[in-house]
């Protein structure tokens, strides 16, 4: 019978996984039972490439490629944790796998992190979701009886989705602009002023509560 592979998000929720449903036996990084394989990330496995590992004549830091709005991103693996995602690619292309259970975190991370796997692995199994909110034998086991379509959570996948290339695109173009207006042009290591989503908005309110600190004017009350 085809076996079906679980895939969390660490290595830590993996082992749990595997004392909670029963009796596995541990090999290279993974656990596996008569019916099952379980396996695991670490974290984010695989990213969105740079401009010129998908189009080298875009790879120069110039206000004449700005903006850098591709038609589509390519995927790579980290190369920290190649050997990981290597692995994960093997046991997606094994024989007796039958299909893939998602098992990363409950939320729109663990969809893109299961998702740019699957994607880059060139995995064609049917998946299924494990939706989990407890980390307790019971629940795990409670959960596992009830897989969700992968349906279910398609929305919050696409949403994952976007912010990744959204982010890309916003933090690569104002980073390379900025960058390049601040830096009198000439780009060096000490000269990139890193622009993101969360980082720079986040900074402002740092500085504005530090300007408001600094022209503080004392009052008689």
């Amino acid at each position: 019978m085809p076996k079906t592979l679980v895939i969390a998000e660490k290595p830590s929720v993996a082992n749990v996984l595997a004392k909670a449903l029963g009796k596995f036996t541990k090999e290279d990084d993974f656990f596996e039972s008569d019916d099952t394989v379980i396996t695991s990330a670490i974290g984010h496995l695989v990213e969105l490439c740079l401009p010129n590992e998908m189009d080298k004549k875009r790879g120069k830091w110039s206000f004449a490629n700005l903006p850098i709005v591709p038609d589509h991103f390519d995927l790579k693996a980290k190369e920290k944790t190649l050997s990981r995602f290597n692995l994960i690619k093997r046991l997606l292309k094994r024989a007796d796998i039958g299909d893939v259970v998602n098992a990363c975190d409950a939320g729109r991370e663990g969809e893109l992190i299961f998702h740019m796997i699957c994607v880059l692995a060139g995995a064609k199994l049917p998946e299924k979701r494990l939706w989990l909110t407890s980390m307790t034998p019971a629940s795990i086991k409670e959960s596992f009886d009830h897989l969700l379509d992968v349906s279910e959570k398609a929305g919050l996948r696409s949403s994952s989705i976007c912010r990744s290339q959204s982010d890309w695109i916003v933090g690569l173009n104002l980073t390379r602009a900025a960058s390049k207006m601040l830096g009198g042009g000439k780009i060096s290591k000490d000269s990139v002023h890193p622009v993101g989503r969360v980082q720079t908005p986040t900074l402002m309110l740092v500085v504005r509560r530090e300007l408001e600190i600094r022209n503080f004017v004392p009052k008689a009350f």
